[in-house]
C-alpha cells in the first residue's frame, strides 16, 4: 500500500505562479525580488489556507535562486533548507525562544545570500518575547530577512507592525477555487461534476487547504466520479434542489406540502436557521436573474444557472421582494423565538400565502368588469330624495326592471348592490349660501336609512362611506347666529366645568372653574395665569366649544386663550397717600402744579 499524500500538501505551489487567487501580492514580491526593492521584514496576514506559509516558503526559495543565477536550476531544493528557518510562535512563544533566534540570526549562510527566518502565528508570542524582537528586527544583519505570518494582525502590537511591510492576503474567490479543483481532478483522473466542484469551492469559504481537505474527503467517498448528489449526501449540505422544490411548492400556494417538506428536512439533522437563511439566499439569486445587469452576481455552475433562470421566470418582483422580507425577518427572530419550528413553519405559511387569491394584501388587482348598458344604476333608479310640502317622503329605493324579468333578492352581503347616495350639486343663486334645514334633513334621513346590514369587509367599507356623507350633508346646515349675554356665557361656561367634574377630571374643572369668559362679539376671551392651564384648555377645546355653540345656539363662537403672568398683575402701583394722588394728577394735569405755586398752596401731612 502505498503512502497517501493529502492534496494540500501534494499540489503545494512550488513558485509564485502556482499561487491561486493572490496575483496582486505574487506580483510585487517577484518585482521587488527583481530589482533588489525587498524589505527585510514582512508580515503576511490574512485568513487560514490562502498561501501565507506557501508565498513565505517561494520567496526564500526565489530570493537565493535569484543571487545564484542560471546555474540554480541545477542545485537541489535542499541545499536551500539550511537558509530557511521556520518558527512556530505557537509553541515556541517565550524570550528564551526568541533569544535562540537571534543569536543563530548573527550566522551568515553557507549556500546562497540570504537566510530566511519564517515566523509563523506571530500574534501568539508573549509581551516580553515581542520586546525582545524589536531590536533585532529593526535593525537585522544584512544577509538576514524575517517573514511572520500571522492569521490576526490585531493581536500584534504597533511597535512590531511599524518594522514590518504588510501583505493583506484575501480570500479566495469561489470561481478560482473551482478552477484549481478541476486542474487537480484531470491530474488525478477524476470526472467532477461542475455543480459538485462548486459546492466543494462555496463549502471552502475561501480557504485552498480546506478546500483540499474537502475534496479528499469526497473522492473516498465518490471514488473517480463526483457527482453533485453524492457531494451533497456527503458534506450533509442542503443542496440547490431542495430550495427549487420548495420554491415550487410555495408558488402554487402548497401549504400542507412545504409544511411536509420542512418535516423531511429536519429529519435529515438540518438546523431550521440554515434551511431559513438558504432560502433566503436562493430568494436572492432569483431577484438577481430578473435583471440582466445583475447576473454576473450569481456565483453557480453551468447547470444550476440554467435551473435558476427558468424559476425565474415563474416569479415576480413583488414576489421575491415579499418572501425576501419576510426570510430574512425569520431568520433575524430565530434566536429569540421559543418554539423554533414553529417559527420556520409559520413564515413558510406566510410565504405560501403571498401569490394565494386570498390574500388581500398582494394579490394583484382584478381586470376592470365591463357591464351593459342595461346593467347601470343611476342615482335617480337608486335613490328619491325628494321631501314633499307636507312632509311625507317617497320610497327611496325604486328600481327598474323589465317585465320579463324577475327580481331575485339575496341574502348575502357581497351580492347586493350598493345603494348609491344622490350627491348632485343643485344649482343655487349667488345670494344663497347654504341649503335649508328641512333638505339637509331629509338627506341625512336617507343617508341612516340607507346603511347596510351584516359583517362584511364590504358592509364595514359601505357604512364608513355613509358615515362620512352624513358628516358632509350635517356640515351644510344653516349657521345658527343666536344672540346671548354675558350671564347666558357664564351659566354655561359654569355648566361645563361641573360636567367634567363629574366625569373625574378634577383638575380640568378647577382650571376652567378659574376663568372668567368675556364675550366679544363672536370671540369667548379667557386670561388664565400660565401655559400649562393654557395647553390644558386647549386639549378639551373641542368638546368646550361643542358645548357652548349647542348651549348658546350659536356655531360662529370661538375662543382666544390669552396668558397673564402673575409678575405682570404686581407691576400695577396702587395710590395710598395724598402726595402720591397729588403726584399721578400732576402728570395728566401740568396745570394743576402752577396753581397751587400761585397760590401758594401746600398739601397736608
Amino acid at each position: 500500500m502505498e503512502h497517501f499524500v493529502v492534496s494540500a500538501r501534494k499540489y503545494r505551489p512550488q513558485n509564485f505562479e502556482d499561487v491561486v487567487g493572490q496575483k496582486a501580492i505574487s506580483n510585487t514580491l517577484l518585482n521587488a525580488i527583481k530589482n533588489d526593492h525587498l524589505a527585510q521584514a514582512l508580515l503576511f496576514t490574512g485568513p487560514r489556507g490562502v498561501g501565507k506559509t506557501s508565498c513565505a516558503r517561494i520567496l526564500a526559495k526565489t530570493i537565493n535562486q535569484q543571487e545564484l543565477g542560471p546555474d540554480a536550476s541545477n542545485i537541489e531544493d535542499s541545499d536551500f533548507s539550511f537558509n530557511v528557518f521556520e518558527l512556530d510562535a505557537a509553541s515556541n512563544n517565550s524570550v528564551d525562544d526568541i533569544r535562540n533566534l537571534t543569536d543563530q540570526v548573527r550566522i551568515p549562510p553557507q549556500t546562497g545570500k540570504y537566510k530566511v527566518y519564517i515566523i509563523d502565528e506571530v500574534h501568539m508570542l508573549s509581551q516580553a518575547a515581542f520586546n525582545a524582537f524589536l531590536k533585532t528586527l529593526e535593525e537585522p544583519p544584512k544577509h538576514a530577512i524575517f517573514i511572520l505570518a500571522t492569521t490576526e494582525k490585531h493581536k500584534i502590537i504597533p511597535t512590531i507592525l511599524s518594522r514590518c511591510q504588510i501583505f493583506d492576503f484575501k480570500r479566495i474567490t469561489v470561481t478560482d477555487i473551482k478552477e484549481h479543483l478541476k486542474k487537480i481532478a484531470q491530474k488525478e483522473g477524476v470526472t467532477a461534476e461542475d455543480d459538485a466542484l462548486h459546492i466543494i469551492a462555496q463549502k471552502a469559504d475561501g480557504a485552498m487547504r480546506d478546500a483540499l481537505s474537502t475534496y479528499d474527503r469526497v473522492v473516498s467517498y465518490c471514488g473517480k466520479n463526483l457527482t453533485r448528489q453524492a457531494v451533497t449526501e456527503n458534506l450533509n449540505v442542503l443542496d440547490y434542489e431542495t430550495y427549487f422544490k420548495v420554491t415550487d411548492l410555495l408558488l402554487h400556494n402548497q401549504i400542507a406540502d412545504v409544511l411536509i417538506k420542512f418535516n423531511h428536512i429536519l429529519a435529515k439533522g438540518f438546523d431550521g436557521q440554515h434551511f431559513i437563511s438558504g432560502l433566503a439566499s436562493h430568494f436572492r439569486d432569483l431577484m438577481v436573474c430578473q435583471n440582466q445587469k445583475t447576473i454576473a452576481l450569481l456565483e453557480v455552475g453551468e447547470q444550476t444557472k440554467t435551473r435558476y433562470f427558468e424559476q425565474a421566470q415563474q416569479t415576480n418582483m413583488p414576489f421575491l421582494q415579499t418572501a425576501l422580507k419576510l426570510a430574512n425577518q425569520c431568520d433575524f427572530d430565530y434566536k429569540l423565538s421559543r418554539n423554533q419550528r414553529l417559527h420556520v413553519e409559520i413564515c413558510l405559511m406566510q410565504l405560501a400565502s403571498i401569490t394565494s387569491e386570498n390574500n388581500p394584501d398582494l394579490k394583484k388587482k382584478a381586470e376592470p368588469k365591463i357591464i351593459s348598458p342595461s346593467e347601470v344604476k343611476t342615482p335617480e333608479k337608486e335613490v328619491s330624495a325628494s321631501v314633499e310640502a307636507n312632509g311625507t317622503k317617497q320610497n327611496a329605493h325604486t328600481t327598474e326592471k323589465p317585465a320579463n324579468q324577475k327580481s331575485v333578492e339575496t341574502s348575502t352581503e357581497t351580492e347586493q348592490p350598493e345603494p348609491a347616495i344622490s350627491t348632485q350639486k343643485k344649482v343655487e343663486s349667488p345670494t344663497k349660501k347654504a341649503a335649508t334645514a328641512s333638505e339637509v334633513n331629509s338627506s341625512i334621513t336617507q343617508v341612516e336609512e340607507a346603511k347596510p346590514s351584516g359583517l362584511s369587509l364590504k358592509a364595514i367599507k359601505h357604512k364608513k362611506a355613509l358615515k362620512a356623507e352624513k358628516e358632509r350633508l350635517e356640515s351644510t346646515k344653516t349657521e345658527r347666529l343666536s344672540e346671548y349675554s354675558q350671564e347666558d356665557l357664564e351659566r354655561s361656561w359654569g355648566a361645563f366645568a361641573k360636567k367634567v367634574k363629574n366625569k373625574g377630571q378634577k383638575i380640568l374643572a378647577t382650571s376652567i372653574g378659574m376663568c372668567k369668559p368675556v364675550a366679544k362679539e363672536n370671540l369667548i376671551c379667557i386670561e388664565v395665569p400660565n401655559d400649562t392651564m393654557k395647553a390644558e384648555i386647549l386639549q378639551q377645546q373641542g368638546d368646550l366649544m361643542g358645548f357652548l355653540k349647542k348651549e348658546l345656539d350659536n356655531t360662529t363662537l370661538d375662543l382666544q386663550i390669552d396668558v397673564v403672568h402673575k409678575n405682570e398683575k404686581e407691576n400695577t402701583k396702587y395710590l395710598y397717600t395724598d402726595r402720591e394722588k397729588y403726584d399721578k394728577l400732576v402728570k395728566s394735569y401740568p396745570s394743576l402744579d402752577k396753581l397751587r405755586q400761585t397760590f401758594d398752596l401746600d398739601l397736608k401731612s
